[in-house]
C-alpha cells in the first residue's frame, strides 16, 4: 500500500459524520404526518435523494413520498427525484387507474433519463422506492433494493421486494434476455451491477429494467406507519428492528433521525436515507376506542347506583316494617301495663284510679322509652342519614301511646268490668297501629329522603 492510499484510508476512518438533514410536515386534511432524515454516513459523497410532496388533485389530497439511491454518481437519482412524481400526477389516469399510471410514469421517466444520458460516457443509475397516498389507498412501487415496510396492527410487513440478481425469477429474466449473473463480491448483473432493476444504467438496460412492482394497501385504523429507506439502513436493520424504533418515537421526523443515527452507530458503510409516514386515522380510532371504553365503564356504575337505590328502597321498606312492628310491640306492652291498673280499680273502689294510673303510667313511660331507644337504634344504623329526624319517630310514637292511655283512662269509670278491660285491650293496638301508621307516613321523607 502506497503512502497516498494509507493516508486516504486513515482519512476515511477519521472522517467526522455530520448530523443528518431532516424535516417533516402534516397533510392539510390531518390524515397523515411525515418526517425524513438523510446522511452521507461514512462516505465522502452523497448519492441518495428523497422526495416528500403533498398535492391536491381533483379534490383529493395526495401524498407522494420516495427514496432514490443512486449508483455511478448522483445524476440518475437526482433526475428521478425531479421528474418521477411530476410525470405521475399529470398522468390522465392518475385518479381513475392509479396503478397503471404509476407503471407508465416509471417507464416514461426511465426513457427520458436515458435520453438525457446520451452525452455521458459513464453509466449512472438509481433505485426508486415510492409510496402514493390517494384517499384510503396506499400504493407502494419499487425498483431496486431500497425498501418499504409498514407497521400494521403492531407488526412489521415488507410491502416491497429487493430486486437482486440472484433471485430465481430475476436471474431467469436476465438470462432469457441474453445476460448473465456472476459473483463478484456479491451477485451482479454482468459482473457489474448489484441490483437487477433500476432507472438508467444505459449499457445494461436490456437486462436491468425499470418496471416497478406495485402493491396496494388499505389505509384503515390498523395501519400505523410506513418506512421508506435506502439499503444503507436495511444493511444493518431488520424490518422488525426498524419498526420497533419508530414505535417508540411519536414524531416521525425524530424517528427518522433516530434510525439514521443508529444505522451509523451500527457500522453502515453506505449513504442512509429514511422517510416515515404516520397515519393519524389509527391514532384517532384508538382515542375513540378509549372514550367508548370509558363510557362503557360508566354504564356498570349507573347500574350499580340503580341497584344501590333499589337496595336502599328495600332497606327503607324494611325500616318501615321494623318501626311498624316495634310500634305494635309497644302498643301491646302498654295494653299489658294497663290491665293491672284496671284490676286494682275494680278491687279497691275507694282508691282514685287516676292517681294509680299516673304512677303506673310513669313506669310505663320509662318502659316505653326503653323500647323506643331499642327501636331508634336500628333505624339510625340502617338509614345512615339525618339521625335527628329518625329520632323523632319513637318520641312521636310514645306520645301517641301515652295520649291514648290518658284518654281511655279518663273516659272509663273506676269500676270497669274485666270483660270491658279485655275489649279495650283488643281495641288499643288497633288505635295505636292506625295512629302510628299515619305518623310513620308523614315522617318518612324526613328520615329516608
Amino acid at each position: 500500500m502506497g503512502y497516498m492510499d494509507l493516508a486516504l484510508s486513515y482519512s476515511n476512518k477519521m472522517r467526522i459524520v455530520e448530523a443528518p438533514s431532516s424535516g417533516g410536515g402534516l397533510s392539510q386534511n390531518g390524515k397523515f404526518s411525515y418526517g425524513y432524515a438523510s446522511s452521507a454516513g461514512k462516505r465522502s459523497s452523497m448519492e441518495d435523494f428523497f422526495e416528500t410532496r403533498i398535492d391536491g388533485i381533483d379534490g383529493e389530497i395526495v401524498g407522494l413520498f420516495g427514496v432514490f439511491d443512486g449508483h455511478g454518481g448522483s445524476r440518475a437519482a437526482e433526475y428521478v427525484k425531479r421528474h418521477l412524481f411530476s410525470n405521475l400526477i399529470t398522468h390522465p389516469k392518475f385518479i381513475s387507474d392509479t396503478k397503471s399510471a404509476i407503471a407508465d410514469a416509471y417507464t416514461h421517466t426511465d426513457s427520458e433519463l436515458l435520453k438525457s444520458e446520451n452525452s455521458h460516457t459513464r453509466d449512472a443509475g438509481s433505485t426508486a422506492s415510492t409510496a402514493i397516498l390517494v384517499g384510503d389507498r396506499l400504493l407502494v412501487a419499487n425498483v431496486g433494493d431500497s425498501r418499504a415496510v409498514i407497521c400494521r396492527g403492531g407488526n412489521a410487513f415488507a410491502v416491497s421486494r429487493d430486486h437482486k440478481p440472484d433471485q430465481s425469477d430475476e436471474r431467469e429474466r436476465i438470462e432469457n434476455a441474453g445476460g448473465f449473473v456472476m459473483w463478484a463480491g456479491t451477485w451482479r448483473v454482468g459482473g457489474v451491477l448489484a441490483v437487477s432493476r433500476a432507472f438508467g444504467d444505459r449499457l445494461l438496460k436490456q437486462y436491468v429494467v425499470a418496471d416497478p412492482e406495485i402493491q396496494e394497501e388499505k389505509i384503515d385504523d390498523s395501519l400505523e406507519f410506513l418506512i421508506l429507506a435506502s439499503d444503507g439502513l436495511w444493511d444493518v436493520f431488520s424490518n422488525e428492528e426498524a419498526v420497533a424504533v419508530v414505535k417508540e418515537v411519536e414524531d416521525p421526523e425524530e424517528s427518522t433521525k433516530k434510525l439514521v443515527g443508529e444505522a451509523i452507530k451500527r457500522g453502515s458503510a453506505d449513504n442512509i436515507t429514511c422517510v416515515v409516514v404516520r397515519f393519524l386515522e389509527s391514532k384517532s380510532a384508538n382515542n375513540n376506542g378509549s372514550s367508548s371504553s370509558e363510557e362503557a365503564n360508566q354504564v356498570p356504575t349507573a347500574v350499580r347506583n340503580d341497584s344501590d337505590h333499589k337496595i336502599s328502597a328495600k332497606e327503607t321498606n324494611q325500616d318501615h316494617t321494623a318501626v311498624h312492628r316495634d310500634l305494635d310491640r309497644n302498643a301491646d306492652s302498654e295494653s299489658s301495663n294497663q290491665k293491672p291498673i284496671e284490676a286494682r280499680s275494680k278491687d279497691n273502689s275507694n282508691q282514685k284510679p287516676i292517681a294509680v294510673t299516673a304512677a303506673e303510667r310513669r313506669v310505663s313511660s320509662e318502659q316505653s322509652g326503653l323500647a323506643g331507644e331499642k327501636t331508634q337504634m336500628p333505624i339510625k344504623n340502617r338509614s345512615g342519614s339525618e339521625p335527628k329526624s329518625s329520632a323523632k319517630v319513637p318520641n312521636q310514637v310514645q306520645s301517641t301511646v301515652h295520649n291514648d292511655l290518658d284518654s281511655s283512662t279518663a273516659k272509663k269509670p273506676a269500676a270497669t268490668e274485666q270483660s270491658g278491660s279485655t275489649g279495650e285491650r283488643n281495641r288499643k293496638p288497633i288505635e295505636v297501629h292506625s295512629d302510628s301508621a299515619a305518623r310513620k307516613t308523614s315522617s318518612t321523607p324526613s328520615i329516608f329522603n
